[in-house]
């Protein structure tokens, strides 16, 4: 099989830290890497590097004097098969789009057959800028491919889209062909409006159930599916209120956030906003027992075992759908095994409109990046391959819209009354 050979151009974004593990990921399946950077993303990696992981020498300069004499530019937008450019900022698009040949990478692009591929990367309010998005549609009629961008934390301390992806999907999408030739990706403000004008309550994050001062019972949940999801329903729309758990992620900017710590308190707090919501995504991981009894002061190690007393903590999934108001439930179920038997059992058992289900374990769902899950109503079901869970996050909101319209079209209908007609 002929080797891939892999332009690789790196712009000046802080998402060029990436670039190494990106060259790492391509070389994996058997690309060969040639990197070509601007002057600025040399304020963020360097050339040490990049050269050390593509084992060839880096080109940055148009004007370098050795390459140029033998027309060095040229042979190298024939040499490659692909031109990708990662992280791709707004400034590089911009000249992309125009047809401007100001240094090495945008001039390769230009005289080069090889097919482009971008994967941007900006601040959010950037990406969703209209002149940015402009250039996007540009680049996608010409027959640009994008990859991204995610949404998730940004460097400002910001959260939404415009994050790179991440290189391991980057170098799937490019090597393996799982991406297809692309329209512009659409800022979040263009996302199709599914839940305007509704307001959606997600739960995020664990629990934490103290023992005494210093210690408490947890689990491994990360918030980062419920904060997708947060996110996820404010592109679509939606006025979010966010329980959350202790976690160590930047909220959506336009949520409103209520901080919580034990599963007591995430009861109190759902059940003090629950008022006029219309879909409750039961995101969090809570713990089922607390103990019985929390000690005021810090227990001392004084006996070879110690015994805690448990008691169950509230289930304010059950409660949530019990109410007589109850807004469209989603619950979650991460599972071991028997994922499909215990999540159906939890939505017929808990009354729910509706469950996500995934396996959890080492190697799978908490702490990670990506997930799949398996969603099941009443009657019918849904299957996601493995995918970002910011990805998810929007597919998910989908399918929650069109099953809460369902739902409520079910309900608003009327039968009409029988006519007779008489001779």
């Amino acid at each position: 099989m002929k080797t891939r050979n892999i332009l690789l151009g790196v712009s000046g974004g802080i998402a060029a830290y990436k670039a190494p593990e990106l060259v790492r990921r391509l070389r994996e399946r058997g690309a060969d890497v040639q990197v070509v950077m601007t002057r600025s993303a040399a304020e963020f990696v360097t050339e040490t590097a990049l050269q050390a992981v593509s084992g060839r020498p880096v080109r940055s300069n148009l004007w370098d004097r050795d390459a140029e004499a033998a027309m060095g530019h040229i042979e190298l937008a024939r040499w490659a098969d692909t031109i990708l450019v990662a992280p791709a900022t707004a400034e590089f698009l911009s000249r992309l789009a125009t047809g401007s040949g100001a240094d090495l990478l945008s001039t390769l692009c230009l005289a080069s057959e090889a097919p482009v591929v971008v994967a941007p990367a900006m601040n959010r309010v950037m990406w969703a800028s209209a002149a940015v998005q402009a250039n996007c549609e540009v680049l996608a009629s010409r027959g640009v491919r994008f990859i991204g961008p995610d949404s998730g934390d940004q460097a400002c301390g910001e959260q939404g889209p415009g994050r790179m992806s991440e290189p391991e999907a980057i170098a799937a999408e490019v090597m393996d062909g799982v991406a297809a030739p692309a329209a512009a990706p659409v800022a979040a403000a263009a996302r199709p409006q599914l839940l305007a004008g509704k307001k959606v309550m997600i739960t995020a994050g664990p629990t934490r159930e103290a023992i005494d001062p210093v210690r408490y019972i947890t689990n491994r949940s990360s918030g980062k599916m419920g904060y997708a999801l947060a996110q996820a329903a404010l592109d679509a729309g939606a006025e979010v209120t966010l329980i959350s758990g202790p976690v160590n992620i930047a909220p959506p900017a336009s949520a409103v956030v209520v901080a919580v710590e034990s599963a007591q308190q995430l009861f109190a707090a759902t059940h003090e906003h629950i008022d006029d919501i219309d879909i409750f995504i039961a995101a969090a991981a809570v713990s089922d027992y607390r103990p019985d009894k929390t000690s005021a002061h810090k227990i001392k190690k004084s006996q070879a075992e110690m015994h805690l007393d448990l008691v169950r903590a509230p289930d304010t999934l059950a409660s949530v759908a019990r109410l007589e108001n109850a807004p469209f439930t989603v619950g979650f179920a991460a599972e071991t095994d028997r994922v499909r038997d215990y999540a159906r059992g939890k939505l017929q058992n808990k009354k729910l409109d509706m469950i996500v289900a995934n396996k959890v374990g080492a190697d799978c769902g908490f702490d990670y990046d990506d997930n799949t899950v398996d969603v099941y109503w009443r009657d019918g079901e849904k299957a996601y391959p493995k995918a970002l869970k910011t990805e998810l996050a929007h597919e998910l909101i989908a399918l929650i819209a069109e099953r809460y319209n369902a739902r409520y079209s079910a309900e608003t209908q009327t039968e009409l009354p029988a006519i007779s007609v008489r001779d």
